[in-house]
């Protein structure tokens, strides 16, 4: 449940947009050029009344300087162009925002505990459609009851991934709206109608075609997941070329007497960016080398012992809400640990690089 302070900064945002004549996408496109990336979604999320998301700290200044607007569509003033008195007008506004912002986060020393601020990576709040792809199975995985004449027909037979699909839709449903329509498909199964809402696709290129393609497509995304001959129980994922190149492997060990070595550790991919089909809309991708790794990278924002941490690591190191995370992934006794984005060992490479993470070194 949200406090009063948190209740009563969301009000005091709004009404500052609200004064100003603008609509949340307006705000949106305001705070964009100004520097600093973001949506409407976002904007509606830090106003809403009801259990409000608290607004990044990174995020307050703008907001002192929107009585400020000037120019024809309107935008915010540089500090540089504030007269003495704007400048006055600002720092006051400013300071009652980081007051109100500080006692949200539950008074001065606890906000100094918390000066990140958690975010809520599955609650949308533009009314959607939220789509996951997930990949089809191949014919040698599927079981009898794949079989739309079996009169025990199940659907869910069909796909791959299932872990990773329950978990993560699910978790979506939870987190939103009931009303919010939130569908799941197969990869062979998507139209064109399919890809203009939230997408999230589940798997690799193995299985999943939309995967396939889309990496493809993503040239700002430096992030490659290829074959290995060495390897034939899924693909790797690479960065750089030539001699810049690295890849990042799974993990084995063989016990004394084991017939085949165990899987160890797992890679998985988070990353998140514009959909390129609708840029106002959002594609993530859960992906990894196995099935572990995929259930891995869902459970990094699903799991409650671990997303908030999570949530706050991305918040502090990905400003502009995309990135793209290679994210180590144990495996114990056959099952995927969720993995832990506060500790460096489990973070294999990130970007953009200018986050100001520094990934781990010591894996191939």
């Amino acid at each position: 449940m949200a406090t009063p302070a948190a209740e009563q900064l969301a009000h005091r945002l709004r009404t500052l947009r609200e004064k100003a004549g603008l609509t949340q996408g307006e705000l949106a496109e305001i705070f964009t050029k100004d520097g600093r990336k973001v949506g409407a979604a976002a904007i509606s999320s830090w106003e809403r009344l009801r259990n409000p998301v608290l607004v990044p700290e990174n995020r307050i200044e703008p907001y002192s300087r929107l009585p400020l607007l000037a120019g024809d569509p309107p935008r915010l003033r540089a500090e540089d162009d504030l007269t003495q008195s704007q400048l006055a007008e600002r720092d006051e506004l400013l300071l009652d925002l980081t007051v109100l912002s500080d006692q949200a986060r539950g008074g001065t020393a606890a906000a100094e505990a918390a000066r990140v601020p958690t975010y809520r990576s599955w609650f949308f709040s533009d009314g959607g459609p939220i789509v996951i792809i997930a990949p089809d199975a191949p014919a040698w995985a599927m079981g009898p009851l794949a079989d739309d004449a079996d009169p025990n027909y199940t659907a869910l037979h069909l796909f791959a991934d299932q872990d990773a699909l329950i978990e993560l839709h699910g978790h979506i449903r939870a987190e939103n709206d009931p009303s919010l329509p939130v569908r799941f498909k197969r990869a062979s199964t998507v139209t064109a109608d399919d890809l203009s809402g939230h997408l999230v696709l589940l798997g690799g290129i193995a299985w999943n075609s939309v995967t396939r393609r889309l990496l493809r497509q993503l040239e700002r995304l430096p992030i490659r997941q290829m074959e290995m001959p060495e390897l034939t129980s899924g693909e790797i994922f690479a960065v750089g070329h030539g001699a810049a190149e690295r890849r990042f492997l799974p993990v084995w060990s063989k016990a004394n007497g084991e017939p085949s070595p165990e899987l160890e550790e797992d890679v998985g991919l988070l990353a998140r960016v514009p959909n390129p089909f609708n840029s106002s809309k959002t594609l993530t991708l859960c992906n990894g080398i196995h099935s572990r790794g995929v259930l891995g990278a869902v459970r990094t924002l699903t799991d409650a012992r671990i997303r908030e941490a999570n949530e706050a690591y991305l918040a502090e190191h990905f400003a502009n809400d995309e990135y793209g995370l290679l994210v180590r992934v144990p495996v114990f006794h056959g099952e995927a640990l969720s993995p832990d984005l506060q500790d460096p060992a489990n973070v294999l490479y990130a970007w953009p690089q200018s986050a100001g993470v520094k990934p781990r070194r010591d894996r191939p």
